[in-house]
């Protein structure tokens, strides 16, 4: 019995139609598990070492390069950073938003930062909460630029104006006054200092290069140049 010719290619036609869509697939397949993978392998090894540095837990995002080749490659174009409760130096209560720009992270002394930016607000309670059983309220303008705050319970008021001057944030104390007397020279000064250190306190080298006055506390833009991270995991190294 002869077979059809025309049968015969129609078959091979659809075998390896077959073939190939079972390659794609398990192709597919492997890239995908491959991305999810890597992805958290990243993911996880930068969370780690940029929570060291801030203090808190973040959330961390990347930019589209896939986290396979990044795997692969180490780098990564950006990683933005999102913190609701931040703590930098003596400060608490810091709702930063960050991005950090070609960053390696195959490094094993610890991934490297070539450039990074940041928004930190610092809200007038996160303020009271940072200044503690020293300051009973806090309260700010963003006409005058300055911040009162109510010590010894609201019996005394003491006036503060942060600035940027090169790079550091000055605080300024416009007036201290108790009952109309002025406020003791240490008491009001152990305050400016904590409040002015929270102001300075920032990681990854960045430092502050403008700083506004809000009705509603603070808000400090932040940059910084090449620096690296500490190793997610000194025993093993900090490459990701």
């Amino acid at each position: 019995m002869s077979t059809n010719p025309r049968s015969t290619s129609m078959i091979n036609r659809r075998n390896l139609l077959i073939a190939l869509t079972v390659v794609a697939v398990l192709l597919a397949t492997v890239l995908v598990g491959g991305e999810a993978y890597a992805r958290h392998r990243v993911s996880s090894c930068i969370s780690t070492q940029f929570e060291k540095e801030m203090g808190s837990k973040i959330d961390v995002s990347f930019g589209p390069k896939p986290m396979l080749v990044t795997w692969i490659d180490g780098k990564v174009s950006s990683v933005r950073v999102n913190s609701n409760d931040t703590k930098f130096g003596p400060a608490v209560g810091m709702v930063v938003h960050a991005v950090f720009r070609d960053v390696d992270v195959a490094d094993p002394n610890g991934s490297t930062i070539a450039s990074s930016s940041a928004d930190v607000t610092w809200s007038n309670e996160g303020i009271r909460e940072t200044l503690g059983g020293l300051v009973s309220g806090v309260s700010s303008s963003a006409e005058s630029g300055m911040l009162t705050l109510d010590v010894l319970g609201g019996l005394a008021e003491l006036q503060l104006k942060p600035q940027v001057q090169n790079g550091t944030v000055e605080v300024e104390t416009m007036s201290a006054q108790l009952l109309g007397i002025g406020v003791p020279a240490d008491l009001a000064q152990s305050i400016v200092d904590i409040f002015t250190r929270s102001l300075q306190s920032y990681p990854l080298g960045m430092a502050a290069t403008n700083l506004q006055v809000t009705d509603s506390g603070i808000d400090v833009e932040l940059a910084g140049g090449r620096t690296q991270l500490k190793p997610a995991d000194n025993s093993s190294g900090g490459g990701c």
